[in-house]
């Protein structure tokens, strides 16, 4: 819609058509871009927590099991370490993980906003070499409205990765109350 609303008004204040057309084209590609980001940005942090969600149900059937075995087997303490040990190393690798994918997202969102104000500068530069102080001020607005989105879905992003790492404490805390448990 916004990008609708520019290209009417450039048609009604330029002659200019090739010039309109190049700033439309860049405008539809800014949008297409901060679009496809949003969409693989959600679909990762879906993945991830389905992941270990995944991850968090086999470790709790595989405690059961254990403790299962551990009640009919003379050797408690033995099985209780070992599955100590594979919790353990279980969980580290977990985080791990996350860790990496979330700097791995981050790092992505920081390229895709470079991008987006190289297209800025650009869609400027040409307004200014245009000369028309309407499309200057557009052109401006539309800059603030993308770098407010942009920080808020850093910020989302960010709320995300806390949530997230509350859930591994969480989890983790709980397993180990359970091998206490066990022990005891």
């Amino acid at each position: 819609m916004m990008t609708m609303t520019t290209m009417m008004t450039m048609m009604k204040t330029t002659r200019r058509r090739t010039t309109t057309m190049i700033i439309t084209m860049m405008m539809t590609l800014m949008m297409i871009i901060t679009t496809m980001t949003t969409i693989t940005m959600l679909l990762v942090i879906v993945t991830i927590m389905l992941l270990l969600l995944l991850m968090t149900m086999l470790l709790l059937m595989m405690m059961m099991r254990w403790r299962r075995r551990s009640r009919t087997r003379t050797r408690a303490k033995t099985t209780t370490t070992t599955t100590t040990m594979m919790m353990m190393t279980m969980m580290m690798t977990m985080m791990l993980t996350m860790m990496m994918t979330m700097m791995m997202m981050i790092m992505m969102m920081m390229m895709i906003l470079m991008l987006l104000l190289l297209l800025l500068l650009l869609l400027l530069l040409l307004l200014m070499m245009m000369m028309m102080m309407m499309m200057m001020m557009m052109m401006m607005m539309m800059m603030m409205m993308m770098m407010m989105m942009m920080m808020m879905m850093m910020m989302m992003m960010m709320m995300m990765m806390m949530m997230m790492l509350m859930m591994m404490m969480m989890i983790t805390m709980k397993t180990m109350m359970l091998m206490k448990i066990t022990k005891l």
